[in-house]
């Protein structure tokens, strides 16, 4: 028996960040999360350096999607991304994978399956050797 989510929402992490930006990307993410057990992958493959406002904004839609028993993963991190990441050991919080189909497909195994709630799955280490 395979698990169904609700929906998956897959959303674009824009390159830069201004507070007006990360406003609207949290407003309309948090819209499309007003469902029971969200699922949510952010693709950031347009972000090359992670700053402590976007790790912020990503920790906000975490905080969000636990509210309703969810989750956001995240897809396409940069080496430099990822690396920061690691340094303020946000990594630690989100299921990182390598391409955005394989972090759609995570949420269709049983839970089971899957790694425990805030490690990276096996492979992810490869993340950064294909970034770069």
């Amino acid at each position: 028996m395979r698990y169904r989510p609700c929906a998956i929402t897959v959303t674009q992490l824009p390159e830069t960040l201004n507070v007006k930006q990360a406003r609207v990307f949290f407003m309309e993410l948090e819209s499309r999360m007003n469902i029971d057990r969200p699922c949510v992958v952010i693709d950031c493959s347009k972000v090359h350096q992670m700053d402590r406002f976007a790790m912020h904004l990503l920790l906000c839609c975490l905080e969000e999607a636990i509210k309703r028993d969810g989750d956001v993963k995240l897809a396409n991190l940069s080496a430099d991304a990822l690396d920061a990441l690691k340094m303020m050991r946000v990594d630690r919080l989100f299921e990182i994978y390598a391409t955005e189909s394989e972090a759609v497909n995570s949420f269709y195994r049983p839970r089971s399956e899957r790694t425990a709630y805030g490690r990276m799955p096996r492979g992810a280490d490869r993340v950064s050797e294909n970034a770069a």
